[in-house]
């Protein structure tokens, strides 16, 4: 993926995040709609994380097309 497709699919996943929080006002989520919206949340997570992965190589003068997706345990581990 590109950087622009990157960008394109968190643009995607938040427009899906913000309507899914959006119908729970009030009520609160239904069980398969709360594990969407974390499986959403872990999808930004990866995406996010390859898009930087891909700006650190290129800024490090490397190929950003061999940045990998990490799997959820790792990207969901990391320290903020």
């Amino acid at each position: 993926m590109t950087d622009d497709e990157l960008v394109e699919r968190i643009t995607r996943l938040v427009d899906e995040e913000h309507r899914l929080e959006g119908s729970r006002i009030g009520k609160g989520l239904s069980e398969g709609d709360a594990r969407r919206l974390r499986d959403l949340e872990v999808a930004l997570d990866q995406t996010w994380d390859l898009l930087r992965q891909r700006r650190a190589r290129r800024a490090a003068g490397m190929d950003p097309d061999a940045a990998e997706a990490r799997d959820p345990r790792t990207v969901e581990g990391y320290r903020q």
